[in-house]
């Protein structure tokens, strides 16, 4: 009776603070009129959502004891998948396809203030220079019209339209749609933190996107959708726009089209072995009959060791996914797309607690039918996270064609090398010139530290090579 008591009280607890959320989020809505209203109108639905559903959470999403090896099949390997060949008619498969690029995030974790994707990456080209460049090689290779969409957020939308100006002679159409703006809520009221819909000032710091999950609802309500599927659209190819190893692949879009209608698949999530530096990644399992992401937040404290264990659970999720449109449409129309919630904590500017309500875009592959894992080769995964990566990209080790990296043959080893910059590198731009000339014609191999005080300069006589060492101190050589 005690306990059906409590349960009692626990259920009126959340109808009341549903109640005044949804009483807030009104006032919200008065603060504004005309566009703004409706639009935040259709993103307060989604949200709401979110949030009933976050008050219904009841302990960890996943139970371990029920999580299994995904079966044979449901992870291919790239190489069977690319042992099939392509057909003549590629351009008909490409015809298909939409590229899509998730673009809501900043360049604050490289002290960057704008868009991630303006940020130079190589030989003055930024991240979207490269993405236009890839598919306009297509295009013209094949003379097809495989348009590029950005996903942006309300933090990216206004620089990146700015930008886009300068591709209207390229050999690519360009769409965008905006994911939704949510409020972040107050972590003891759970209520929103900000008092007006304005993005000004301090009512700015109430709101976010809320995670690239957000993708199914707002390219729905967009209603480039439709219109794609209209135009004979039927796979979309979505990545982050940091990673510059997610290129189109030919031989994966041709598995996709070239299955049979009554089985075809309609959600491909490409992994990748998992090392050591990637123990956080989510990876697939098997729950409940269904091909499921396990990321690492829905770990229950005692698993997490097993989790990053190298040897159980052997890939990771590269974010790299081939998702049918169709399916989409039809998914979003039934409101049936189920993804878990992630929960941020965040700490405000003015030390206010708060949490964002996110979801992931990886999280939805078990509401797809036939859905499919393919293992691909390490090089579809090159993510620019930090400096330290983006000297990687720069350097020689990496050559670019039409927009598209590729490793030097001259590596002996097919993984990148560990690279890790000091605290005067780690923000854009820096200098990586400054850095490069003292190894310049030098070979480093083995686990090389190179220390340089504060104003000082280290110099590496040409033709030297370094294996296992530290190299401190103040060393300069002039020339004479």
């Amino acid at each position: 009776v005690a306990s059906r008591g409590m349960a009692q009280f626990q259920e009126m607890m959340r109808q009341q603070l549903e109640s005044s959320m949804h009483a807030e989020l009104e006032k919200l809505l008065d603060t504004s009129t005309g566009a703004e209203r409706e639009v935040s109108k259709k993103d307060f639905e989604g949200f709401k959502n979110i949030f009933h559903r976050f008050l219904q959470v009841k302990g960890p999403s996943v139970e371990w004891i029920k999580i299994q090896r995904p079966p044979e099949d449901s992870i291919q390997p790239y190489d069977k998948i690319a042992a099939r060949g392509l057909p003549d008619n590629v351009a008909d498969s490409l015809n298909k396809l939409v590229v899509v690029k998730l673009n809501g995030g900043l360049g604050t974790s490289m002290g960057c203030k704008g868009p991630k994707s303006l940020i130079s990456v190589r030989n003055e080209n930024t991240f979207l220079d490269l993405t236009v460049q890839q598919i306009e090689h297509l295009n013209k290779t094949y003379n097809t019209d495989v348009p590029l969409v950005l996903m942006n957020s309300f933090n990216t939308d206004e620089d990146t339209k700015k930008i886009l100006q300068k591709y209207t002679h390229h050999r690519v159409k360009i769409h965008t749609f905006n994911q939704s703006r949510y409020p972040r809520i107050n972590k003891e009221s759970l209520l929103p933190v900000s008092t007006s819909l304005s993005m000004t000032g301090q009512s700015s710091e109430g709101w976010y996107p809320p995670g690239h999950g957000d993708i199914y609802a707002s390219f729905h309500n967009s209603g480039l959708l439709d219109q794609l599927i209209a135009q004979g659209k039927e796979y979309i190819f979505v990545s982050n726009i940091d990673n510059l190893g997610a290129t189109v692949d030919l031989h994966i879009l041709h598995h996709l089209v070239s299955q049979p209608n009554g089985k075809r698949c309609e959600f491909v999530m490409e992994v990748t072995d998992k090392t050591r530096a990637d123990v956080k990644g989510g990876t697939l399992i098997q729950y409940e009959g269904k091909l499921r992401l396990l990321e690492i937040a829905q770990v229950p404290k005692a698993h997490v060791d097993e989790f990053k264990s190298v040897s159980k659970f052997k890939i990771f999720n590269t974010n790299n996914l081939w998702i049918s449109l169709a399916a989409i449409k039809r998914l979003q129309e039934q409101k049936a797309i189920d993804m878990e919630i992630i929960v941020n904590p965040k700490t405000l500017d003015g030390g206010q607690n708060v949490v964002q309500l996110e979801t992931a875009v990886g999280a939805a592959i078990k509401s797809f039918d036939n859905a499919l894992g393919i293992n691909v080769p390490r090089s579809r995964f090159l993510p620019v996270k930090t400096t330290s990566d983006l000297l990687l990209v720069m350097s020689n080790l990496y050559s670019l064609d039409a927009g598209s990296l590729t490793m030097s043959p001259k590596r002996e080893f097919p993984t990148t090398p560990h690279v890790k910059l000091g605290s005067s590198f780690t923000k854009v731009p820096f200098q990586p010139r400054t850095f490069s000339k003292c190894c310049h014609s030098s070979s480093l191999q083995g686990t090389v530290i190179i220390i340089a005080n504060h104003g000082d300069r280290i110099d590496i006589p040409a033709g030297s090579m370094l294996e296992n060492k530290i190299v401190s101190g103040n060393l300069r050589i002039l020339d004479h």
